[in-house]
């Protein structure tokens, strides 16, 4: 019997809690049911295969960075079938993210809100996670480690930050992801702007090819960037990806844009927006990256997938991967296989 199958009857139970203690405790006994033995196995699920930034993906569908944000529940969550898992945000030094309550249900819109922070355990407890996980020990999937900056670390000194964290994920990761795009972190946003956005670039490719020659391996270098930027930012951006020869940019994070929940009793909370009103704004970004980009850079769409035929609209606009959260909280373990099926015709 898949114990997936009974998400839709513990649902309740886990809207009944508050949404970051729902969160926890459900990781939890993710855990408790993996070392039971009673998950299915950890391997992804056959789709439609494709070979990307050098990296063999069995599926399309993903794990966006957000869920599991110290690497300590890989070997569960990859018995739900993804193609691949990205963990983190993680940074340098350890953090509390901001004060609680700070995430929120707004369930008729089957939306999220966001103001967590990047509240992580630091550098060194998440590698070690990451070395005693056998899905990611064994390379059982691709696996993406997104990292940021402090939220103690002046914008000016961002960098920093990005290249001790880019050095020490390096050697465990199949690709590295660069957090500049959470709204919870005073002043990350500015790093998408040009001028910081090119210091920023230029040094992470340089600290890149230095470890690849060292470690005899090259890791893709991925950028998240927000849906709420102009056209004319998104297309600076994807100058800057060609200009410095990153392999990929994921689209999107969450969004400042309230005009979908307009009303809701959490409309005003402050925080990042993700869930079902993203997906036409992620598209459309999407869409504009692409008629930007050649074919070589990745395109990883994340942001409103509630079903296997918005994961196909990401493909459709332009997407090479998909990534999945806040549809999950919704949707359940069983989201990524009906994705999995959806986009095989893709």
């Amino acid at each position: 019997m898949n114990v997936f199958a009974g998400f839709p009857l513990i649902r309740p139970l886990l809207f009944s809690m508050q949404a970051e203690a729902a969160h926890d405790f459900t990781l939890s006994w993710l855990d408790r049911l993996h070392r039971a033995g009673l998950l299915p196995a950890s391997q992804p699920l056959p789709g439609a295969s494709r070979r990307l930034m050098g990296l063999n993906f069995a599926n399309p569908i993903g794990l966006a960075a957000g869920l599991d944000k110290n690497a300590a529940h890989l070997d569960s969550l990859a018995s739900f079938g993804f193609g691949f898992i990205e963990v983190g945000t993680v940074t340098p030094q350890p953090q509390p993210g901001n004060p609680k309550p700070r995430m929120f249900r707004l369930t008729q819109h089957e939306a999220l809100i966001n103001r967590l922070g990047f509240n992580n355990q630091g550098l060194e407890h998440f590698l070690r996670n990451v070395q005693q996980s056998r899905w990611a020990t064994e390379r059982r999937g691709v696996l993406g480690l997104n990292i940021g900056k402090n939220a103690t670390t002046p914008i000016e000194n961002a960098l920093d930050d990005y290249l001790a964290a880019l050095e020490a994920v390096a050697p465990w990761a199949d690709y590295v992801t660069v957090n500049i795009s959470s709204p919870n972190t005073q002043g990350l946003r500015d790093l998408q702007q040009q001028d910081a956005l090119n210091r920023l670039l230029e040094g992470l490719k340089e600290t890149q090819q230095r470890l690849a020659q060292q470690h005899r391996r090259h890791v893709p270098l991925v950028l998240k960037i927000a849906p709420d930027l102009t056209d004319d930012q998104i297309v600076e951006i994807a100058t800057l990806l060609r200009t410095h020869s990153i392999e990929g940019v994921i689209a999107t994070n969450t969004t400042l844009n309230r005009t979908a929940v307009k009303g809701h009793p959490y409309a005003d909370e402050q925080g990042g927006l993700s869930g079902a009103p993203l997906l036409g704004q992620s598209n459309h970004v999407i869409r504009l990256l692409r008629s930007s980009l050649p074919p070589g850079v990745v395109i990883i769409g994340v942001g409103g997938v509630l079903s296997g035929e918005d994961a196909k609209s990401k493909l459709t606009a332009g997407a090479d991967l998909v990534q999945l959260y806040t549809g999950l909280i919704y949707r359940g373990p069983a989201l990524v296989a009906e994705a999995v099926r959806a986009t095989r015709s893709e």
